[in-house]
């Protein structure tokens, strides 16, 4: 069995006495003693040797491989993880911190807002039982609606974004949602300067995704326009 001890030799130079290899369980199992302890793990001759044999001094081999482990300079490591909800809206791909999307739903009936039918905020959507605000972020990203018969879109796809903040919490129609992704650092870009200018304003960095450049939105930004278009 595995979990035994080979013999070998002490700190002393002294052979281990492996009696368990040649008269025990791992032998031909004509110990007496098999009777009184059942198995060797049990014995006390099979104990001392154990401890003989982790006593014994290490192999030369042994200490000059983990010497050459623990001198080797340690390599920088990309700690930190970005993790993104990638959702598109028209031919746009986005993506929000995973933290700020608290769920992501079928779409439903939209209610409408006396005095409000055009702008950010286009309604009340009923999620889980409650109203909740509903704001385009098409309008505030000023992206074009996607054509109906382009290629690899799909309007079938269509869900709500639930996303939240601190004490702000709304629904925004999107057009398709792929799920969680993670990022390193070193994969985020800098927005180039001919991105949709008021897409630039809410977008901290450009990520490469399945063929896609995807804008990773500034939540602190995007949250803070639509808390003032609350008021």
């Amino acid at each position: 069995m595995s979990e035994q001890p080979h013999a070998g030799q002490n700190s002393a130079g002294a052979t281990v006495n492996d009696c368990w290899n040649k008269i025990g369980v791992r032998g031909d199992g004509s110990c007496p003693e098999l009777t009184r302890y059942v198995h060797c793990r049990n014995c006390p001759v099979y104990f001392a040797g154990a401890v003989a044999v982790l006593d014994r001094p290490a192999p030369n081999e042994y200490l000059a491989e983990w010497t050459r482990h623990f001198a080797k300079p340690k390599q920088a490591k990309d700690a930190e993880i970005h993790s993104a909800v990638i959702f598109r809206i028209g031919a746009e791909w986005l993506a929000l911190a995973t933290e700020v999307v608290s769920e992501v739903t079928n779409t439903r009936i939209i209610h409408s807002l006396p005095h409000r039918r055009s702008g950010v905020m286009i309604g009340l959507a009923n999620v889980r039982g409650e109203l909740v605000i509903c704001a385009s972020l098409a309008h505030v990203l000023g992206v074009a609606p996607a054509a109906a018969k382009q290629d690899n879109l799909h309007p079938q796809h269509a869900r709500l974004l639930v996303i939240r903040r601190e004490n702000v919490r709304i629904v925004c129609p999107v057009d398709e949602v792929h799920g969680i992704e993670r990022f390193q650092s070193r994969q985020l870009q800098e927005v180039p300067a001919t991105i949709v200018k008021a897409m630039a304003s809410y977008s901290k960095a450009i990520v490469s995704w399945n063929n896609h450049s995807v804008g990773l939105l500034d939540e602190e930004r995007l949250f803070s326009m639509l808390k003032r278009s609350l008021a």
